[in-house]
């Protein structure tokens, strides 16, 4: 346990608890969480569960159905520590951390699909999904210049419309698609990237000893085994720590 600087706990738990905004998701990964029958699963609550522990405070979960309502909560003070995808208009809402995450994403597209790659995917007309306002939602905007890309609340959602075919594609990180193959046949994951997606430990805007206070604790979890623990607990054994 680290020692505590003066007036840290006024600021990164002002309630008297850590605030850990999660998204709730099947999709799994570094980001996102689950809810089980005795409350939460994810490396984000394994994180924050550790971090309290550091701050000898409890944690509370706030939960949100995706990253772009934790990024759009930042400034209301509704939370006070989160793991979420990292990009340049987020860094005008919190304060970010070390990355322990980078992602490949791309598409994956319905079955009976005639798209092979991304030249056949960007055609007018084509329709692609993405969880709203985020990360992977921009950069397939700014990637695609004729398919219609349309953001939707939940990963639940977007897995109902890929299956009935009632869209033509979905954006979000390599390995949430792959699992997501697994489970609607005839799908198909496209073989190019166009986007590497960092997820980062953050804190909201103005919150510097806060935000001293997570680097520190996200580059000892990265040496010290509770990241790789956190990993592990939740289907990630084979997944790698990549911070670059």
């Amino acid at each position: 346990m680290p020692a505590l600087a003066d007036g840290l706990k006024e600021e990164i738990a002002p309630t008297g608890k850590l605030r850990v905004a999660i998204a709730i998701s099947p999709a799994g990964g570094a980001f996102w969480s689950t809810r089980t029958e005795a409350g939460y699963a994810g490396v984000p609550v394994d994180l924050g569960k550790e971090m309290a522990a550091w701050l000898g405070v409890p944690v509370e979960y706030v939960v949100h159905q995706n990253s772009g309502q934790i990024s759009d909560a930042a400034g209301t003070g509704k939370w006070d520590v989160t793991w979420l995808p990292k990009d340049p208009e987020r860094e005008t809402r919190m304060l970010f951390g070390p990355i322990y995450e980078v992602a490949d994403a791309t598409y994956i597209v319905r079955p009976g699909s005639s798209i092979t790659n991304f030249a056949t995917l960007d055609q007018a007309g084509v329709k692609v999904a993405a969880v709203n306002a985020t990360t992977t939602m921009r950069g397939a905007i700014a990637h695609l210049k004729n398919a219609k890309v349309t953001g939707y609340q939940t990963y639940d959602e977007i897995f109902d419309l890929l299956k009935s075919g009632e869209i033509d594609a979905s954006a979000l990180s390599r390995d949430q698609l792959n699992k997501m193959a697994q489970k609607i046949p005839g799908t198909k994951v496209l073989d190019e990237t166009f986007k590497k997606t960092v997820t980062a430990v953050a804190v909201p805007l103005g919150h510097g000893q806060a935000l001293a206070f997570v680097t520190k604790f996200m580059n000892e979890a990265a040496t010290n085994g509770t990241l790789r623990k956190a990993y592990d607990n939740n289907g990630l054994k084979d997944s790698p720590i990549r911070t670059e």
